[in-house]
Protein backbone atom coordinates (compact mmCIF):
# COMPACT_ATOMS: atom_id res chain seq x y z
CA UNK A 1 0.00 0.00 0.00
CA UNK A 2 2.47 2.71 1.35
CA UNK A 3 5.08 1.46 -2.60
CA UNK A 4 1.63 2.52 -4.04
CA UNK A 5 1.08 5.85 -2.43
CA UNK A 6 4.67 6.32 -3.10
CA UNK A 7 4.16 5.96 -6.57
CA UNK A 8 1.47 8.18 -7.09
CA UNK A 9 3.26 10.78 -4.91
CA UNK A 10 6.10 10.67 -7.87
CA UNK A 11 3.96 10.45 -10.37
CA UNK A 12 2.31 13.79 -9.25
CA UNK A 13 5.98 15.25 -8.35
CA UNK A 14 7.29 14.45 -11.93
CA UNK A 15 4.42 15.17 -14.24
CA UNK A 16 4.22 18.74 -12.61
CA UNK A 17 8.00 19.49 -12.56
CA UNK A 18 7.61 18.23 -16.62
CA UNK A 19 4.83 21.17 -16.54
CA UNK A 20 7.36 23.80 -15.09
CA UNK A 21 9.82 22.70 -18.01
CA UNK A 22 7.46 23.36 -20.51
CA UNK A 23 9.02 27.05 -21.19
CA UNK A 24 12.62 26.17 -21.01
CA UNK A 25 14.65 26.27 -24.45
CA UNK A 26 15.68 22.41 -23.46
CA UNK A 27 11.93 21.49 -22.72
CA UNK A 28 11.94 18.74 -25.24
CA UNK A 29 14.49 17.16 -22.61
CA UNK A 30 13.53 17.52 -19.73
CA UNK A 31 10.03 17.07 -20.21
CA UNK A 32 10.84 13.61 -21.77
CA UNK A 33 13.21 13.14 -18.56
CA UNK A 34 10.60 13.50 -16.25
CA UNK A 35 7.21 12.08 -17.78
CA UNK A 36 9.18 8.79 -18.66
CA UNK A 37 10.03 8.20 -14.91
CA UNK A 38 6.51 9.65 -13.70
CA UNK A 39 5.16 6.97 -16.08
CA UNK A 40 7.29 4.03 -14.77
CA UNK A 41 5.82 4.74 -11.33
CA UNK A 42 2.53 5.12 -12.41
CA UNK A 43 2.85 1.39 -13.90
CA UNK A 44 4.25 0.47 -10.93
CA UNK A 45 0.90 1.30 -8.95
CA UNK A 46 -1.06 -0.99 -11.24
CA UNK A 47 1.74 -3.82 -10.69
CA UNK A 48 3.17 -3.16 -14.20
CA UNK A 49 6.61 -3.18 -14.13
CA UNK A 50 9.71 -3.28 -17.01
CA UNK A 51 12.97 -3.95 -14.80
CA UNK A 52 15.54 -3.30 -17.83
CA UNK A 53 13.71 0.28 -19.11
CA UNK A 54 14.40 1.39 -15.32
CA UNK A 55 18.01 0.02 -15.02
CA UNK A 56 18.72 1.80 -18.48
CA UNK A 57 16.99 5.28 -17.23
CA UNK A 58 18.55 4.68 -13.91
CA UNK A 59 21.66 4.24 -15.67
CA UNK A 60 21.27 7.45 -17.61
CA UNK A 61 20.22 9.75 -15.10
CA UNK A 62 22.88 9.51 -13.28
CA UNK A 63 25.04 9.23 -16.06
CA UNK A 64 23.64 12.41 -16.87
CA UNK A 65 23.52 13.92 -13.15
CA UNK A 66 27.55 12.86 -13.14
CA UNK A 67 28.02 14.66 -16.04
CA UNK A 68 26.19 18.32 -14.68
CA UNK A 69 28.31 17.62 -11.56
CA UNK A 70 31.39 17.95 -13.16
CA UNK A 71 30.60 20.51 -16.11
CA UNK A 72 32.02 24.35 -16.33
CA UNK A 73 29.69 26.03 -13.75
CA UNK A 74 28.07 22.58 -12.88
CA UNK A 75 27.64 21.82 -8.93
CA UNK A 76 31.36 21.32 -8.32
CA UNK A 77 31.88 24.68 -9.62
CA UNK A 78 28.49 25.50 -7.33
CA UNK A 79 30.18 24.37 -4.55
CA UNK A 80 33.60 25.46 -5.04
CA UNK A 81 33.64 28.78 -6.79
CA UNK A 82 30.37 30.43 -6.52
CA UNK A 83 29.93 28.68 -2.37
CA UNK A 84 26.34 27.29 -2.51
CA UNK A 85 25.04 30.11 -3.55
CA UNK A 86 20.88 29.75 -2.71
CA UNK A 87 19.36 27.57 -5.17
CA UNK A 88 15.63 29.26 -4.50
CA UNK A 89 16.47 32.46 -5.16
CA UNK A 90 14.09 32.72 -8.06
CA UNK A 91 12.80 30.03 -10.59
CA UNK A 92 14.43 31.66 -13.19
CA UNK A 93 17.71 30.15 -13.05
CA UNK A 94 20.19 33.10 -15.10
CA UNK A 95 22.83 31.67 -13.59
CA UNK A 96 24.47 28.49 -15.12
CA UNK A 97 25.29 26.69 -12.32
CA UNK A 98 22.30 27.32 -10.26
CA UNK A 99 20.26 25.67 -13.31
CA UNK A 100 22.62 23.13 -13.69
CA UNK A 101 22.72 22.39 -9.80
CA UNK A 102 18.80 21.84 -9.94
CA UNK A 103 18.65 19.70 -12.80
CA UNK A 104 21.40 17.53 -10.81
CA UNK A 105 19.28 17.36 -7.34
CA UNK A 106 16.15 16.56 -9.85
CA UNK A 107 17.72 13.63 -11.56
CA UNK A 108 18.90 12.21 -8.38
CA UNK A 109 15.29 12.20 -7.13
CA UNK A 110 14.23 10.66 -10.13
CA UNK A 111 17.33 8.13 -9.63
CA UNK A 112 16.01 7.46 -6.15
CA UNK A 113 12.19 6.89 -6.94
CA UNK A 114 13.35 4.50 -9.87
CA UNK A 115 15.67 2.39 -7.75
CA UNK A 116 13.57 2.37 -4.77
CA UNK A 117 11.07 0.89 -7.23
CA UNK A 118 13.58 -1.57 -9.53
CA UNK A 119 14.55 -2.83 -5.52
CA UNK A 120 10.99 -3.26 -4.30
CA UNK A 121 10.03 -5.27 -7.64
CA UNK A 122 12.93 -7.43 -7.76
Amino acid sequence: MIFSVLNVIFFLAFTVFAYFNLNDKDSWLWVSIYMIAAVLCLLNVFNIHYPVITLIMIFFYISYALLLFFSKNGVWDWLTKYKKESLVQSMQATKPYIEKTREFFGLLIISAALLMNYLIVN
